[in-house]
């Protein structure tokens, strides 16, 4: 049976919601100390975690900011974030269930937004980023962070290989250079480009997305076979541990 990429994205993400809440990868690292460190700068009125997922973002934010609306595309995501908010006592986060493409918000509502590890989902990401910047106000400060393709044809199909077979819901990892242009092109200036590299725990990794044992099979099966250039880019471990190059651009 057929279904709509939304509704893909919905039944994935909409089962292990909870996971993502307590995962421990999405919950730390530099680039959420970073997006914590850029909204203690601008202490804006209104900000917004775009693609919130397990509500990482919008904790971090939720200090700094009057209010914080946590826009996710799965109500049993943004169930989760409303209860991991209240257990934490922030009061200021809100949420609202919405498709990147399709905003429900006010042109220039927000004057601070803020996305991570969420884009690789978007089933069209131009017309998300360009919602991106249509409600946020003009001269405000943005910050975008994904996992990042390889810039090596090889590197990049395996990448996308055993992303796809993880989670049906994925769309791309894109390359820097392709951020760079996409976020050019929907009106955003860039202004800080940070690398950084991330280890994914094999087991960790598929569990939390509940991926099929077959799949997982066939996983292991593409990082058995792949040549001494992707498993050196990705430091592929004897267990199917490997690392991801992320990427945190700051924009306005």
């Amino acid at each position: 049976m057929t279904q709509s990429h939304d509704n893909l994205v919905q039944r994935q993400f909409g089962a292990t919601a909870r996971d993502y809440v307590a995962s421990a990868v999405h919950a730390s690292g530099a680039d959420l100390a970073r997006i914590a460190q850029l909204t203690a700068a601008a202490s804006p009125a209104h900000a917004l975690d775009l693609g919130c997922g397990g509500g990482h973002v919008s904790y971090a934010l939720a200090p700094h900011a009057g209010q914080v609306i946590a826009c996710d595309l799965s109500p049993e995501m943004l169930a989760a974030v409303d209860s991991e908010a209240t257990r934490r006592g922030l009061t200021n986060i809100a949420t609202r269930a919405a498709a990147a493409e399709r905003l429900p918000f006010a042109d220039g509502e927000f004057d601070f937004l803020a996305c991570r590890f969420s884009a690789h989902h978007w089933r069209d990401i131009k017309p998300g980023l360009q919602e991106a910047r249509r409600v946020l106000r003009a001269g405000a400060p943005a910050v975008f962070a994904d996992v990042i393709a390889p810039e090596r044809a090889a590197a990049d199909s395996h990448l996308q290989a055993v992303e796809l077979l993880r989670d049906a819901s994925h769309v791309r990892d894109y390359a820097q250079g392709e951020w760079l242009r996409m976020l050019e092109g929907a009106g955003f200036a860039v202004e800080t480009v940070t690398p950084g590299r991330l280890r994914m725990d094999f087991v960790d990794w598929v569990a939390r997305m509940r991926t099929p044992a077959l799949h997982v099979e066939a996983i292991r099966a593409l990082q058995t076979a792949a040549s001494a250039e992707v498993a050196g880019y990705f430091a592929l471990e004897a267990d199917g541990s490997f690392t991801l190059d992320t990427l945190l651009i700051e924009v306005r």
